[in-house]
């Protein structure tokens, strides 16, 4: 797949924990997350091109200095073949690199840990294994997502395990099945749902935060490095 840029956010100080960065999204995505935000991103008929590499790296060049770090996500930017080629620009160029992962590309991942191109990533944890491919759309790529998250938590790479909780997907239940599937994980965050407006799918509702914190109760038995974001 040739390298694709759908979008550019400047600054941040939220998506690169502990660093002034900026956020690259490489657009086109494997799953159909029904609560997912960035349709944009992930549905074909709607990606866009915002600028070249050639564009992106003028811009980091004038950065220099001035962010600490570039955080790659999607979509989902383990499916270029050519990110490798890109994260090497970046780091040339003298940031850290986060990368946002869905983590069905275990190989993908590999090789960029072992090549030393991540200083961190974030994985998407959907649901329980029970009902993951539900959570993903109907897509069951819950294998390569296994060997991904026993990549990170053997030391691959510094990490964080994420879930980004609604209903009527996500119950005390099913954050008990994550728990028991990660026991004794690095850092997990849930990720409160809001609803945008243009999802992918549809009959996605937000938590309370009471139900929110019932969910973070039933993981913390075998993570306790659960939070919620945000709290």
């Amino acid at each position: 797949m040739r390298m694709r840029i759908g979008g550019l956010q400047k600054v941040t100080l939220l998506d690169y924990p502990g660093k002034v960065a900026c956020t690259v999204f490489l657009p086109g995505c494997n799953l159909r997350c029904p609560f997912c935000h960035n349709p944009a991103l992930v549905l074909p008929d709607r990606e866009t091109d915002v600028l070249s590499t050639e564009e992106l790296l003028a811009f980091l060049e004038t950065r220099r200095g001035k962010l600490d770090g570039v955080c790659v996500t999607g979509g989902e930017p383990t499916l270029y073949e050519d990110l490798p080629a890109l994260l090497r620009q970046i780091r040339a160029l003298g940031f850290a690199v986060k990368l946002d992962t869905n983590g069905t590309n275990p190989d993908m991942l590999e090789a960029l840990a072992q090549e030393g191109l991540l200083d961190y990533a974030a994985m998407d944890i959907k649901n329980s294994p029970d009902r993951y491919a539900e959570t993903c759309g109907g897509v069951d790529l819950l294998g390569p997502v296994k060997r991904s998250a026993a990549l990170l938590m053997a030391g691959a790479v510094d990490y964080e395990f994420r879930t980004t909780v609604c209903a009527p997907l996500h119950t005390p239940e099913e954050m008990a099945g994550i728990g028991r599937w990660l026991k004794g994980a690095k850092r997990y965050f849930l990720q409160p749902f809001v609803d945008s407006g243009e999802l992918v799918g549809s009959g996605m509702k937000p938590l309370t935060k009471e139900e929110i914190e019932a969910l973070r109760d039933s993981v913390l038995p075998d993570i306790p490095s659960t939070q919620i974001r945000g709290q």
